[in-house]
């Protein structure tokens, strides 16, 4: 089962004697299928389903009666998150073994698009919700372009820079933040053809977004202050 409003990174994957398709990471845009991705046991399921199984070997993995899996596994399969890999036949019985379409799922914002956030509502480009909205616009676009880019069977080009960098004062953020936007916009300056003719000639629009934010801070620095005073004696 495949569904068109399901963005799909597709790698290859042999099964026994057979290649199948198994994606990296499915985007999910249909409200109904981001409901079933999200019920605990569904992405438990998910999880083990990265290798292919049958209900009775699932049933085993995750302590529930077999019936009980099949239930779930007809949903998943109904929404398109899980797909048969083969038919087993034992006896009077067929076993039906299936394996998740993806290794990760991620949720477009686009399943709940009468309340997704539009960066064009944000005016302050130092906000953490504008950053927020560009972020789910970055994974609503993307969806759209690279299963655009599969079915025309070609490469999406694509950058990113991924990094961290420590501040020594708020100050110093600030003025790093003001160098690298004049920076960029040299670029910008130096690279953009906005004119007719560079359309007409084959330019493409390309999205470019900046940003940066505190990075997540790590257990041992979110102790207590008499916490560490301890761990040092």
């Amino acid at each position: 089962m495949q569904l068109p409003n399901i963005k799909k990174f597709l790698t290859i994957k042999v099964v026994g004697r057979h290649a199948v398709s198994m994606l990296d990471i499915e985007v999910i845009e249909d409200p109904a299928a981001a409901e079933a991705s999200l019920d605990p046991i569904r992405t438990r399921i998910l999880r083990e389903l990265v290798e292919p199984a049958s209900a009775t070997q699932l049933a085993a993995k995750v302590g529930l009666p077999r019936q009980k899996v099949n239930y779930h596994l007809k949903a998943l399969e109904r929404h398109g998150l899980v797909e048969l890999v083969e038919e087993r036949r034992k006896g009077n019985v067929t076993e039906r073994v299936l394996r998740a379409t993806a290794a990760s799922y991620l949720i477009s914002p686009v399943a709940l698009a009468s309340v997704a956030p539009d960066p064009r509502r944000f005016s302050d480009h130092f906000s953490a919700f504008w950053l927020l909205a560009l972020a789910s616009r970055t994974v609503q676009e993307m969806g759209k372009l690279i299963s655009g880019a599969a079915l025309a069977r070609k490469k999406l080009a694509s950058f990113a820079i991924d990094g961290e960098i420590t501040f020594r004062s708020a100050a110093e953020r600030a003025a790093f933040a003001e160098e690298l936007g004049v920076a960029v916009t040299r670029l910008v300056d130096k690279y953009h053809d906005g004119g007719a003719a560079a359309v007409a000639g084959g330019g493409r629009k390309h999205r470019l977004v900046v940003v940066l934010h505190p990075a997540l801070k790590t257990p041992s620095q979110t102790e207590k202050p008499a916490d560490k005073d301890q761990s040092n004696d």
